[in-house]
């Protein structure tokens, strides 16, 4: 049972009664408002453990306030909730010191979850004091979506604002992978130092070396590498897994001992760049097939960060759309807007090329469109008449498991030619197949762990175990097929 006074702040009289009675239940004393000015008033008065409150009330922003609560009650926990899930939300959240920022359409049960943890970390703290955070500015948002899937990567990237870790962003080709390390340099505690990427894909192999750590043959910033360039700021390796094995060697001892050396020389320099990595392949399977190195896999995968792909967050197409047509119109093409319907048809497509794919659709629209609003007709006009990978597959010659596996193993096995896989081959083919398993089972089941139990066949602490070793994510309460 918790203990404590809950306030619960919402213009919406049916969420303060539902969350009222569920804290209540939970054996809480709750009092409820539906302005910003009665939450103030209480608070002055000392009332309340912890607060629960949207963002937008009719009289006043929460988020405005709560510099004004740290500084009158330094102690109170502010869990805030928003309508308006966007990354800048996330983050405004953050940096004016709200103890969470939970989305809507919200989950009971975090939200519960939430107030127990920040009644339990009001019994353990002493009296201290507050300290204000900067408040949030108008900027343009780096990256569009309010989807539940992108709502789990801005909750992941609000908290690592305020920190120096290493983060390790994964998904898919034409995601936005580039656009979040700069999201995270921007808003984060480097920002005023350099942001400075590099694309292992697109350097040749015996050059990575040089274009990292510089080399003493030109002396001065002439032979710098992107480590001294990053110095103070953010160093972006894009495409982490296309490295060489050598060079990753090298890396993971800068990342030790943070210092290194010019390639060719001997002066020691001192490494100062966070470090922010990202790949669209499967690290985990390069480990496993020998091509990257373990230990270098966990100094860069300290805090992962999955993208969706398009496909998983459809509902965020509108927003998209219109987002590439006003920068579309920004850059001296002609003003478009798009038609609800053809926002349909662009929800029904398979976007293997994701965002970027959908980014030059909207280009090209806006370029060929004779009119000013964008039709369902023109829009599968162009895709049928272009071989497109947004269009939607025919489906491939159907193919057994058994098949399927045996034609990535031979492929495997030629990978390493005439020498042999590393030992622990078997374990590592059985977690290739247990991880997809169990993830779209998860997905099928809405992450419903004691229907995936029975689905498999397998004890519901088994299942647990294995989410766990896999690093799986579970997100209840939507199928992600």
């Amino acid at each position: 049972m918790m203990e404590g006074t809950v306030i619960v702040a919402d213009d919406d009289r049916t969420i303060r009664t539902v969350l009222s009675q569920a804290l209540t239940r939970a054996g809480c004393r709750v009092r409820s408002t539906g302005t910003i000015s009665t939450l103030w008033r209480w608070i002055e008065e000392g009332e309340g453990d912890c607060v629960v409150s949207d963002v937008m009330m009719p009289d006043g922003d929460a988020l405005d306030l709560l510099p004004a609560i740290h500084r009158k009650r330094p102690d109170l926990p502010v869990i805030v909730m928003s309508a308006q899930n966007t990354m800048m939300t996330a983050i405004r959240a953050t940096e004016v010191g709200a103890y969470e920022y939970i989305p809507k359409p919200f989950d009971l049960r975090e939200v519960l979850s939430q107030v127990n943890k920040a009644l339990t970390r009001q019994k353990r703290r002493g009296t201290g004091t507050g300290e204000e955070r900067p408040e949030d500015k108008a900027q343009p948002l780096p990256l569009i979506g309010r989807s539940p899937a992108m709502q789990d990567v801005y909750r992941i990237m609000a908290r690592l604002m305020t920190t120096d870790l290493g983060v390790m962003i994964s998904g898919e080709s034409g995601t936005g992978k580039e656009l979040v390390a700069r999201a995270l340099h921007n808003f984060g505690l480097r920002k005023n130092g350099p942001f400075v990427a590099i694309n292992m894909a697109s350097i040749p192999s015996d050059m990575i070396e040089v274009e990292m750590f510089g080399t003493a043959a030109q002396p001065g910033p002439d032979g710098a590498g992107k480590f001294e360039q990053a110095a103070g700021g953010t160093l972006f390796l894009d495409e982490v897994g296309d490295m060489p094995v050598a060079a990753q060697t090298r890396l993971l001892r800068v990342l030790q001992d943070n210092e290194y050396s010019r390639v060719g020389g001997r002066e020691t320099l001192r490494a100062n760049a966070r470090i922010i990595a990202a790949t669209h392949q499967d690290l985990r399977t390069l480990v496993n097939e020998g091509r990257f190195r373990e230990d270098l896999f966990y100094r860069l995968n300290v805090v992962p960060v999955r993208l969706p792909p398009l496909r998983d967050r459809l509902d965020d197409i509108p927003d998209l759309a219109r987002h590439f047509l006003r920068n579309a119109e920004g850059e001296g093409l002609p003003r478009k807007t798009i038609a609800p319907e053809a926002l349909d048809e662009l929800r029904k497509l398979d976007w293997s090329g994701n965002v970027r794919e959908l980014e030059n659709l909207m280009k090209r629209l806006a370029v060929l469109c004779p009119d000013e609003i964008i039709s369902a007709a023109v829009v599968l006009q162009e895709i049928k008449a272009r071989p497109s990978s947004v269009s939607s597959p025919t489906g491939a010659k159907s193919q057994k498991l058994s098949q399927a596996i045996e034609s990535h193993l031979k492929r495997y096995f030629d990978l390493h030619g005439d020498s042999l896989p590393p030992p622990g081959l078997y374990d590592r083919i059985l977690k290739e197949v247990e991880l997809p398993l169990i993830a779209l089972s998860l997905s099928a089941t809405r992450g419903n762990q004691v229907r995936t139990a029975e689905l498999l066949g397998i004890n519901r602490n088994t299942l647990r175990k294995k989410i766990q070793d896999l690093d799986i994510a579970v997100t209840r309460g939507k199928k992600m097929m």
